[in-house]
């Protein structure tokens, strides 16, 4: 079985508060995007447990049994007889880029784990397991904007599209975890609630919808926030760094002619779904 599991961006991210047990309260909308990694998982005689190969980006970690996919594959088979498989990925998702790459791979793999050996789990019950594998994994067995709150996993239904709009993501060699990221960020209320900006023309979010990881993460990585203002000065409609960096989309009405303003960074686009 091959399927494609897609990244995501972030449309705003306020961090409100600080929550007693340390993580932190946010509102967000996660949108997914075009941009897919490759996986695939078979059944397989020739292995004992599991065969593991990785090829394209070069993943977060090098251990395979850190990587999301095996951790997913590690949670299903504790609880059901799995039989030994192999395990195919084609990184094109960079990592430490706001993206959702590996969050994605988790969430793919145990919805194909559960089509291919017939589990019967429900997407609920997928939801529960996806939910111990990060806060952003039941995002994608859903694939749909969403509107997220609590610790980022807390979901609701939001009419937002972008379709018909052109998608530019930059993303420089630059890695930041998640927790670099927290501990540099300063919460503050949101002066627009997300639900209410969102639902203004893409024009306006430039001024009612921010990431406010950007603030300090662009005082330590100035490159981030030179990407930002590039895809402004091509035109973009709205741009911001997507969850915690380090990429950087820009939302066109039309297709943005990059010429080589991102020679070092590595860079997708296309129609927006």
């Amino acid at each position: 079985m091959i399927t494609h599991p897609n990244a995501k961006i972030n449309l705003g991210l306020h961090i409100l508060n600080k929550r007693p047990d340390g993580y932190h309260n946010i509102e967000t909308v996660f949108y997914p995007i075009g941009l897919c990694d490759r996986l695939e998982i078979i059944s397989s005689e020739n292995c004992q447990d599991y065969c593991f190969s990785s090829s394209g980006i070069s993943l977060a970690t090098s251990d395979p049994e850190d990587n999301l996919v095996l951790r997913a594959y590690r949670l299903l088979q504790a609880e059901h007889a799995l039989p030994p498989v192999e395990i195919s990925l084609l990184k094109q998702i960079p990592s430490g880029a706001g993206l959702g790459g590996g969050s994605s791979d988790a969430a793919f793999t145990l919805r194909m784990l559960n089509e291919l050996f017939d589990l019967g789990l429900s997407l609920d019950e997928l939801e529960v397991q996806a939910a111990r594998l990060g806060a952003d994994c039941p995002f994608f067995l859903r694939n749909r904007p969403i509107y997220a709150e609590g610790k980022g996993d807390i979901f609701s239904e939001i009419e937002v599209s972008l379709r018909g709009y052109y998608l530019l993501l930059v993303k420089p060699s630059i890695h930041i975890s998640t927790p670099e990221a927290y501990s540099l960020v300063k919460p503050r209320p949101a002066l627009h609630p997300l639900r209410e900006a969102i639902q203004s023309p893409v024009e306006n979010w430039k001024d009612k919808i921010r990431n406010d990881f950007e603030e300090a993460l662009f005082d330590r990585y100035p490159e981030i926030s030179h990407i930002k203002q590039q895809l402004y000065e091509l035109g973009a409609r709205y741009a911001s760094m997507s969850g915690s960096g380090s990429s950087v989309f820009g939302i066109f009405d039309h297709e943005p002619q990059t010429s080589a303003c991102f020679d070092q960074c590595f860079v997708s686009g296309g129609l927006l779904p």
